[in-house]
C-alpha cells in the first residue's frame, strides 16, 4: 500500500535539473561551433535525456537565487582568468627562485554541495592555482597556489570574489 503511493506521487518531470539542460545545450553547440539545426536538435536531445537519467544522483533541486549574480560573478571570473594568464606568464617566463609556491587552507562558509564544487573549479579554472582537497568534516578547501606573498590577503580574495557570490547564487528549494 505504502509503494503505491510513493508510485503515485511521482510525477514525470520532462525538465528535472532546467539549468543542466540549458548548460548541455549552450556546451554542445560551442563545442561544435555551429547553430544549425542538426546539432540543435541533437544538443537538445542530449540535454533532455542527460538530467533525465542523472537526476537521482541529486540530493536536492538546485534553484538560482540572483541571476544578476550569476552574470556578474561570470564577469568577475573571466576577468580574473585573463589577469591570471598574464601573471603566471611572467612568473614562468621569469626566474624561478623569485616564485613562492604554497598551501592555502580556506575555511568555507558556502554549504551547498554544488556551490563548493563550482567554487573549487573556479580556483582551478584561474591559472596559478588548484583545489586540491576539501574535508568536509571541517568545511576546508585545500588550494594549492603557484605564488603565494600573503595567504590571509589571498584567502580573503576568494572569499570574497567567488564563495560569496556563490552563496547568493546556490540556495535548496
Amino acid at each position: 500500500m505504502m509503494r503505491e503511493d510513493k508510485m503515485k506521487k511521482k510525477k514525470f518531470v520532462l525538465f528535472p535539473i532546467p539549468i543542466l539542460s540549458i548548460i548541455l545545450l549552450l556546451t554542445w553547440l560551442m563545442l561544435n561551433n555551429t547553430i544549425s539545426v542538426g546539432h540543435i536538435v541533437l544538443g537538445s536531445i542530449l540535454s533532455i535525456l542527460i538530467p533525465l537519467h542523472t537526476s537521482r544522483f541529486w540530493p536536492e533541486k538546485v534553484c538560482i537565487g540572483k541571476w544578476s549574480t550569476v552574470f556578474k560573478l561570470s564577469m568577475v571570473v573571466g576577468y580574473d582568468i585573463i589577469i591570471s594568464n598574464i601573471f603566471v606568464a611572467k612568473l614562468i617566463l621569469g626566474k624561478n627562485s623569485d616564485l613562492e609556491p604554497g598551501f592555502l587552507e580556506i575555511p568555507l562558509d558556502i554549504k551547498h554541495p554544488l556551490g563548493i564544487s563550482v567554487l573549487a573549479s573556479t580556483i582551478s579554472l584561474t591559472p596559478g592555482t588548484v583545489s586540491a582537497d576539501y574535508n568536509q568534516d571541517t568545511g576546508i578547501l585545500i588550494v594549492h597556489a603557484l605564488h603565494l606573498e600573503d595567504a590571509a590577503a589571498e584567502i580573503d580574495t576568494i572569499k570574497t570574489r567567488y564563495e560569496k557570490p556563490l552563496m547568493e547564487i546556490f540556495k535548496v528549494c
